[in-house]
């Protein structure tokens, strides 16, 4: 089998893998290519906006714990994409159907309205693009078995991405401190996840720099209109069914969801 064909094969078997069980590592199939990898999840995000009608509303930054990248040997974020129908609305109950193996993470996100098409870009031009911002939470999942995933795997696999909540929405300024803002992620009344945007390479206006000069390079610009989650800003923790998750990010609210909740008595 030639690589195209393996390339191929491999995210059908991702596909495959949202309906059914998580799959078996497969990177020593490809001797650890990045690249190889990014083709896999190009294949299957063409297969979900050609043949599955699914629509793109955004992107989400992977790999932004320094120490998760020593971990898996590289030195840089990977990035995947974001569906509108993965969005869950604030606050909403959602269910842990068509889940794997889901965890969740508090992050920061940011909604542009303007094109990113600068390969140059700096900050300052990255902050002049984004409207708002908002706490989020972002459920992650692997259709790897035990998420035993390397760098190949996550990439290919939509850089492990699940689901995705927006919290309230603030109009950016230069008083948005996202490095010093902190995090605490609740599993009911339950501190389960605690950070600070310090967190997220640094700086979550870094790692969302890193991708918007990242996705001019590749050809797909951030588009206005869309939104990126730029990175967990503490650990995740697994997503219990009937359980509530808070996070709640200094300067920015709150943002919730739960999973399969019992219905409210009348």
């Amino acid at each position: 089998m030639n690589t195209v064909e393996l390339e191929l094969q491999t995210a059908s078997r991702l596909r495959a893998a949202y309906a059914g069980d998580p799959i078996e590592p497969f990177s020593a199939a490809f001797a650890g290519s990045v690249e190889a990898a990014y083709r896999i999840q190009n294949i299957n995000t063409q297969h979900a906006v050609e043949v599955q009608g699914r629509s793109i509303v955004g992107r989400k930054i992977g790999l932004t714990s320094v120490a998760v990248q020593k971990q898996l040997g590289v030195d840089q974020p990977d990035f995947g994409v974001l569906f509108a129908d993965m969005r869950i609305e604030d606050s909403r109950n959602d269910t842990v159907a068509g889940l794997l193996q889901p965890k969740i993470e508090a992050e920061i996100a940011f909604g542009f309205s303007r094109d990113v098409t600068d390969a140059d870009l700096d900050v300052d031009g990255l902050v002049a693009c984004i409207d708002w911002i908002a706490p989020a939470l972002e459920v992650v999942d692997s259709r790897i078995v035990d998420w035993r995933i390397g760098i190949v795997e996550t990439i290919a696999d939509n850089a492990s991405s699940g689901r995705f909540v927006i919290g309230s929405k603030t109009a950016i300024s230069s008083e948005s401190d996202v490095v010093d803002c902190e995090m605490q992620l609740y599993d009911g009344d339950r501190v389960v996840s605690s950070g600070s945007g310090a967190a997220c390479l640094g700086n979550p206006f870094i790692a969302t720099l890193w991708l918007a000069r990242k996705m001019v390079k590749v050809g797909r610009p951030i588009r206005a209109g869309e939104l990126v989650l730029s990175g967990a800003l503490g650990p995740m923790v697994k997503v219990q069914k009937g359980h509530t998750y808070r996070a709640t990010v200094g300067g920015f609210g709150t943002v919730s969801v739960s999973f399969d909740a019992p219905a409210a008595l009348p």
